[in-house]
């Protein structure tokens, strides 16, 4: 098989010293791979390192090919153009200064052979969905969603040979969601794409798991891997039912074995005393005694060390993938209880005028891109409740970047000790110099985990969460563990998501619609 993609031995360390890649191998072929992995364990970096953005301390990248990578956060400012974003206003400018007749070569080189360049562009936009977005349209003005399908756009319209796409369905409307799969089922080239979108993880080729430094690779997709996973976990379960049972029979067989040697001492020594054969002979069956008995119980200890290393080495094939612990009586709300009264201020017929949450009520917030459900959010946020309200927003801009996990958390809790603020981040899987790592430095998953911890360890904690896509940049197993830490959540949720299986899990009591024209109805 030829290999588009191959990592030889590749290490990677933050410049704060914290190591996230170990002698990695690794090798992507052509087609479609799914990368997944457990936040932290270095997909992204993985990612960035291919695409040359970062240098490895050591190893090699061996790439067949131009590469193209859009990142989990595109790094942007407001002032930037759709144009920018898509690479070609450079080519634009050029085009625009030879139609107006400005003939120089420069111009000429600048173009090449991009004369439709802009027609393309269109189209290309146009095929994901955003027709109604012109190239000289500012960031700014663009939602989460918006933003992600033109970086999505500018990669397939310069089709490198190469694509990395780090979680993309990331603030994805379900329209858009359906563009980009039909997008990726159709790409011509390697794809690697890390994501926790199951239906996008469906449509690839392989599935590359990144675990405990290491890559292994599964043919099929996403549910040929969890059928594969399932098959191996259940044998691994087995094996170590059969290396305890081993193990307690080798005890019980060293017992016995002990018992019985003691018995023989007690009869040599018995006859020894009695001295019923010459002493010479006595004394040379006494010592032949006490080897064979030496043997005897070390062959019975290294058969029961040696029961202790398989029965260790089978519970290390099985998997034990902690979950974050949410428990927090502080935020229960009774039922009934008014913790919000909101007037969303539209004047649409039909639509929700003041928007009223009691209880403990779970809300789902849905709607396409663009049509102003983060708006809602940080307008809800900014006019208060009547009771303590946390916000998690998309960018998990709540956190700063150069304190480490524990400063962080103090911020929003500066009445709390250390110890305190150490034992609430070890519910959030942050233990020992885990919760000592700059923000800077983590994964988005683990990025989440911090801000979230932050946000319930807030005093007064919230009894009101709004959270904003929070699926975004988390691993299959991180979904299901929020999922789970959210429904121990005894105060009332507002969640804008396009993740409906997610949603479904939280135990919805009301949804809401947010369109541009329609505004806030409830569904």
């Amino acid at each position: 098989m030829s290999f588009s993609v191959v990592i030889d031995h590749v290490s990677y360390t933050w410049p704060d010293g914290t190591r996230v890649l170990d002698g990695l191998d690794a090798a992507f072929p052509a087609g479609r791979t799914g990368l997944i992995g457990a936040n932290g364990s270095g997909k992204s970096t993985l990612l960035k390192i291919i695409a040359g953005e970062l240098r490895p301390r050591s190893g090699s990248v061996s790439v067949a090919g131009q590469v193209g990578h859009l990142p989990q956060n595109l790094p942007l400012r407001g002032e930037l153009t759709v144009s920018d974003l898509l690479g070609i206003s450079a080519t634009r400018a050029a085009l625009h200064a030879i139609e107006a007749g400005d003939v120089r070569e420069e111009h000429f080189t600048a173009v090449g052979d991009d004369w439709d360049v802009e027609e393309r562009a269109v189209a290309q936009l146009s095929t994901l969905g955003l027709g109604h977005v012109g190239l000289d349209r500012t960031v700014a003005t663009l939602s989460g969603g918006e933003t992600v399908m033109v970086g999505l756009a500018a990669q397939f319209l310069h089709r490198p040979d190469v694509l990395l796409l780090d979680e993309p369905t990331n603030n994805l409307d379900l329209d858009a969601r359906q563009r980009l799969h039909a997008a990726v089922s159709a790409w011509p080239g390697v794809l690697v794409v890390v994501s926790h979108d199951r239906h996008l993880l469906d449509l690839v080729d392989q599935v590359a798991e990144l675990r405990d430094g290491a890559v292994r690779v599964y043919g099929g997709n996403l549910t040929d891997y969890e059928r594969m996973l399932a098959a191996e976990q259940e044998a691994a379960e087995r094996m170590v039912r059969v290396a305890e049972a081993d193990l307690r029979k080798q005890r019980r067989e060293l017992v016995e074995a002990r018992v019985k040697l003691a018995r023989r001492e007690r009869y040599a020594d018995k006859m020894y005393a009695r001295k019923r054969e010459p002493k010479i002979i006595m004394q040379a069956r006494k010592r032949e005694a006490q080897v064979s008995a030496g043997k005897h119980r070390i062959m019975h200890e290294e058969k029961l060390e040696q029961a202790r290393e398989r029965l260790n080495e089978a519970a290390q094939a099985v998997r034990d993938d902690t979950g974050i612990r949410i428990s927090l009586p502080e935020t229960a709300v009774p039922a009934g209880r008014v913790v919000l009264s909101f007037d969303t201020a539209s004047r649409t017929e039909g639509s929700v005028g003041r928007l009223e949450v009691r209880g403990p009520e779970r809300i789902a917030l849905l709607g396409p891109n663009g049509s102003g459900k983060t708006t809602l959010l940080e307008a809800i946020m900014a006019a208060g409740a009547q009771v303590p309200v946390g916000y998690l927003p998309q960018r998990l801009d709540i956190l700063d970047g150069r304190l480490s996990v524990v400063d962080n958390v103090r911020a929003h809790a500066p009445g709390a000790s250390v110890n305190e603020v150490r034992a609430r981040l070890a519910r959030f899987l942050f233990r020992g110099a885990r919760a000592e790592q700059p923000v800077g430095t983590l994964s988005g998953g683990e990025r989440f985990r911090a801000a979230l911890a932050a946000l319930l360890s807030a005093d007064p904690p919230p009894q009101l969460l709004l959270l904003d896509e929070p699926t975004n940049n988390l691993d299959l197993k991180s979904v299901e563990q929020l999922s789970q830490a959210l429904a121990a959540y005894q105060g009332a949720l507002i969640v804008a998501s396009h993740d409906l299986p997610f949603l479904r899990g939280l135990g919805i009591t009301r949804w809401l619609q947010q369109d541009r024209d329609s505004g806030l109805t409830e569904s």
